[in-house]
């Protein structure tokens, strides 16, 4: 796992040998989501809609730092 950006209670993250669509994690003390690097909707699980869009927001800025690193540990 590489954690590529923190918020105040919350992190995006990426895995390794993941499988499906890049994509990467946001996570916190209550909750974990998977969302699609390509088009930022949320794949799977839970996270407060505040938190889900300031991710964006980072992801949408950091785009391509997500996708190397998704590329790079799932290759």
């Amino acid at each position: 796992m590489v954690t590529v950006h923190r918020g105040s209670n919350w992190k995006i993250a990426v895995y390794a040998r993941e499988h499906g669509i890049p994509h990467f994690h946001i996570e916190g003390p209550d909750f974990r989501c998977s969302v699609a690097i390509a088009t930022l909707d949320l794949i799977v699980g839970n996270v407060p809609p505040n938190i889900l869009g300031e991710a964006r927001w980072w992801a949408r800025k950091n785009r391509a730092l997500l996708t190397a690193r998704w590329l790079e540990l799932n290759a």
